[in-house]
């Protein structure tokens, strides 16, 4: 059955407003570039930064050209829905019924002041509106839902623009941005999120395929010197091997009563923010704990043994395992990163040699210090500086039950630039809202993504700290 006008401009709104989404996301991440060179004082961006700002300058101009072509589209369906509608007011005649209609309608226009929410409290005080909107848009592409979904989003955007552009946020997905009045302040349930996969070296992800393959050269070709005038050179065939990694599926699930999501408060808000939690959390422990292809698996391995351990003499294992790492990797990636749990990372904090801290607070690292602290909360990644030149990564993911007594933990080093991340360009994630327990009343949320990853393009290129000089640490040594 082909679709009536309205549903066509409908379709063409939704259509308009996932564009100007895709365009603004884009935007957001070549400001935040730019903005990160800013502060670190950097008059050019970096290879990498440069590329990326390249590609999300493209993306921005590729949506800018969809949503000129969705607005041609769109004139078009209400120019025919405009000719519809004269046709119509010449054919009916208006009736009694029709005036009382428009009289009502009428006295719900607010004509002082500004137009009124779609959602406020005091149409759909509790949200069940909101969210029935949301499955009905979802479940049954129904038209009318989507519509006020539509102006919805677009309220949003002049009132919570800073909201909606925030890095995994709910302004990425079409109408699922909960009002402002349901945001009630509560306790989320914490989580380790992702600091490791924030700094590592990010690709989009193939739109098809189940693997991502590499080539890696296992043989290299040779030059020697030429014996003799006239004598054949050295003739070495190259050989490679293929590297595959798995695209991998992180998912979850929860199945919301009816009752739930017509009488509470909010709850749909604070689930998806959870399952949020839960995928970042999944997809970067994975990367440092998966078995085989996990950072913890491919790191070679450097022990540091001391019954009496201090901060300094871990300051000095860092070192060696960034030596380790650059006389495997030459010129092809600078060790540049640490990856520590946070208890190692503030056990050192509180080191002090002659009266002066190991790790300074803010700006270059002083010369009586071994490191600067940035002073982030947890999550933004990057947490110091270390004098050696390496960035600092407190990441919760980092087991603490290593060693026979599972009291240990570990440090990582290794290249940032070789810690490969396949990600969906639109976004990590994705909702489906969905109803399969009709007779039982629940509605049924999925939150999921793909992903692949890999560390091993070259052998040994990180080097994992270990040993019973990484047991409990104390908050007082030297």
């Amino acid at each position: 059955m082909a679709p009536n006008i309205k549903e066509l401009i409908t379709s063409c709104e939704v259509e308009l407003e996932q564009e100007q989404k895709r365009r603004e996301r884009a935007l957001a991440e070549a400001k935040v570039i730019l903005a990160k060179a800013r502060e670190e004082g950097r008059a050019e961006l970096s290879q990498d930064e440069a590329e990326d700002f390249k590609a999300a300058t493209q993306r921005a101009e590729k949506a800018k050209s969809a949503i000129e072509g969705v607005k041609r589209k769109l004139e078009n369906a209400q120019q025919i829905a405009a000719m519809e509608a004269d046709a119509d007011a010449e054919m009916a005649k208006r009736g009694a019924e029709m005036k009382q209609e428009q009289r009502q309608a009428y006295d719900r226009v607010a004509r002082v002041g500004r137009e009124e929410r779609t959602y406020h409290r005091g149409n759909d005080p509790r949200g069940s509106g909101f969210v029935r909107d949301v499955a009905r848009a979802s479940l049954y592409r129904d038209v009318e839902a989507e519509s006020r979904l539509v102006n919805h989003m677009r309220e949003e955007r002049v009132e919570r623009a800073a909201y909606l552009e925030r890095a995994v946020g709910t302004g990425a997905f079409a109408g699922l941005t909960v009002p402002q009045y349901l945001t009630e302040m509560y306790a989320p349930a914490v989580a380790a999120l992702r600091p490791f996969a924030n700094v590592c070296n990010h690709h989009d992800l193939p739109p098809n395929g189940m693997t991502i393959n590499i080539s890696r050269i296992t043989t290299a070709s040779a030059v020697a010197l030429q014996a003799t005038e006239n004598t054949s050179v050295q003739n070495t065939d190259m050989d490679d091997t293929l590297l595959t990694e798995n695209v991998q599926t992180a998912a979850g699930q929860q199945t919301l009563s009816r009752q739930a999501i017509d009488r509470g408060t909010g709850v749909e808000d604070v689930v998806m923010d959870d399952l949020f939690r839960r995928y970042a959390t999944t997809l970067d422990n994975t990367l440092i704990n998966q078995t085989t292809t996990g950072l913890d698996a491919i790191a070679s391995t450097q022990t540091y043994t001391d019954s009496t351990p201090t901060a300094p003499e871990v300051y000095g294992q860092l070192v060696q395992a960034q030596s380790s790492v650059e006389t495997t990797l030459l010129g092809f990636a600078q060790p540049n990163i640490a990856v520590m749990h946070p208890r190692r990372w503030y056990s050192m904090l509180s080191a002090v040699s002659n009266s002066w801290p190991m790790i300074n607070a803010t700006g270059q690292v002083p010369v009586q210090a071994l490191g600067v602290n940035q002073n982030e909360r947890y999550g933004p990644s990057i947490r110091g500086v270390m004098a050696n030149g390496l960035a600092v990564v407190v990441d919760a993911n980092v087991s603490t039950a290593f060693g026979t007594g599972t009291n240990q933990d570990r440090v990582y080093v290794t290249a940032s630039d070789e810690c490969h991340l396949w990600e969906d360009p639109n976004a990590p994630v994705f909702i489906r809202a969905e109803q399969p327990a009709v007779a039982s009343l629940g509605v049924l949320f999925v939150l999921y993504g793909y992903f692949a990853y890999t560390f091993r393009r070259f052998s040994s290129s990180a080097v994992k700290v270990d040993g019973t000089g990484l047991g409990p640490p104390l908050f007082n040594g030297s």
